[in-house]
């Protein structure tokens, strides 16, 4: 299959060279002439995923035409806050090409979707969905095992692909709930700041747990809320994403977490990461679209309160952990 791969930070250039040395046919596109002149010369991505050279199957391009050329489908990998522009080009360029995408969040000012972004860019299509899941890019790249969810609104459309791009090493399940693996996708990341935050005030490993426990059941009622289903945060886009991203060590959002539990200031902790950390972005929108909802998400708020400044890392953990007993 002819695949292009829209974005080359560390995980879109993770799945390119994941199916180009699964002999697809693989372009990867960047916005930055320099970066890919760089990764050219370089035969790797040194500035995202350095040391892993790049396989003889995948070519690189700086123009979006000449990636999008024959393709047979076109995996968008950039941060949610590129999504609508992306998909704009797409309109005049390739309309009609099938399309996963990779972010993970709420559209900042909008307050949609990832789906939401595509339906109103490129309208109600079927050939479409989300490509979520439990994964590092750097384990992916190196060719390390991983399990993934391909959720679309098209049942058919989602086990036909699943087929085309499971490999051996990335296995990939069918889901027909968008909406479900989404919002397990965006939620995670902001439960996983609160991780780092609990971790790094060194609460153990009892208080992690039930704050990964208690943060799953925000998810279900966001998620449910939405119209996604209870039971797709029991996969790997809902309870598989947020274990690895709250415990993992190569978690972005963790180390935000962590960060902030050190004391230091969130521009400086975002400046020193160099990576997006999505849910710096994505707290404020879903403590948004919660309280439109009339759903209850008291660790959400606690971080947005500390990311917003308004409380320190201990006092948030100590405000949740003083409220009432609740029923399970």
């Amino acid at each position: 299959m002819r695949i292009a791969v829209l974005g080359a930070g560390a995980w879109g250039t993770a799945l390119a060279m994941t199916y180009a040395a699964a002999q697809h046919a693989v372009s990867l596109w960047s916005h930055d002439p320099q970066h890919v002149a760089q990764m050219r010369q370089d035969g790797e991505n040194k500035r995202y995923l350095p040391g892993l050279a790049f396989p003889p199957a995948l070519s690189l391009h700086e123009t979006l035409p000449a990636a999008l050329q024959a393709c047979e489908l076109i995996i968008i990998a950039t941060p949610v806050a590129g999504l609508r522009s992306t998909l704009q080009q797409l309109r005049t360029l390739s309309p009609e090409t099938p399309l996963l995408w990779l972010c993970k969040g709420f559209e900042a000012g909008s307050g949609r979707l990832p789906h939401e972004v595509v339906i109103e860019e490129l309208g109600a299509r079927s050939a479409c969905g989300a490509l979520t899941g439990p994964s590092f890019a750097q384990e992916v790249a190196r060719g390390l095992p991983c399990a993934m969810t391909l959720a679309s609104n098209d049942a058919r459309f989602a086990e036909q692909f699943a087929k085309h791009l499971h490999h051996p090493r990335l296995r990939l399940y069918a889901n027909d709930d968008v909406v479900g693996a989404e919002v397990g996708g965006a939620v995670k990341n902001v439960l996983a700041i609160a991780a780092g935050i609990s971790d790094g005030l060194g609460y153990g490993l009892n208080a992690r747990a039930a704050m990964m426990t208690r943060g799953l059941s925000e998810i279900a009622r966001l998620a449910h809320a939405l119209g996604g289903r209870r039971e797709t945060l029991m996969g790997l886009s809902g309870m598989g994403d947020l274990i690895l991203t709250c415990t993992g060590d190569l978690s972005r959002n963790r180390r935000v977490g962590l960060a902030l539990a050190e004391g230091r200031l969130l521009p400086e902790i975002l400046r020193d990461l160099g990576h997006v950390a999505e849910g710096v972005l994505t707290t404020e929108v879903v403590a948004q679209r919660a309280a439109q909802l009339g759903v209850e998400m008291p660790i959400t708020a606690a971080v947005l309160n500390v990311l917003g400044n308004r409380l320190s890392p201990r006092a948030a953990v100590e405000q949740l952990l003083a409220r009432d007993p609740r029923t399970e």
